[in-house]
């Protein structure tokens, strides 16, 4: 269990401060901002349920840890390259599909799109290299 809470709750930390980071820097799109500030899109963060979207990462990091843990034996090579090649893998099963999805079903602007897949990508490469430096 040590070997998938604790580097879910690191792997959820730094991705929530990457994720936060990644878009602040992207809200100078006005495309951008206006889609987040767009109510026929998004909750306001007045309510309520805006406050689980700080638990995604924590999350999806567990889940991350898990599937390390299951999966680790696969990849080769020096810590680094072995987590980068599982946020490369977790990346292109995950975010691609779902950033390609989001746009051809949701009104959103295209650098919205893209800067939650730069998010994605570097979250994963966070993940990745965290899972393979602490959970060998």
């Amino acid at each position: 269990m040590k070997k998938i809470i604790l580097p879910g709750i690191i792997i959820g930390v730094i991705n929530l401060i990457l994720g936060m980071a990644v878009s602040y820097l992207f809200m100078i799109y006005p495309s951008v901002a206006d889609d987040y500030m767009n109510p026929g899109l998004m909750r306001p963060w007045s309510d309520p349920l805006m406050s689980l979207f700080f638990l995604y990462p924590f999350v999806q990091g567990i889940i991350l840890a898990w599937a390390w843990n299951k999966s680790k034996n696969i990849f080769q090579g020096t810590w680094e390259k072995r987590g980068i090649k599982f946020g490369l893998a977790i990346f292109l099963i995950s975010v691609v599909p779902g950033m390609f999805v989001t746009y051809s079903s949701f009104p959103l602007s295209i650098l919205t799109v893209i800067s939650w897949t730069v998010s994605g990508f570097i979250c994963d490469m966070a993940a990745g290299l965290i899972l393979a430096k602490i959970n060998k």
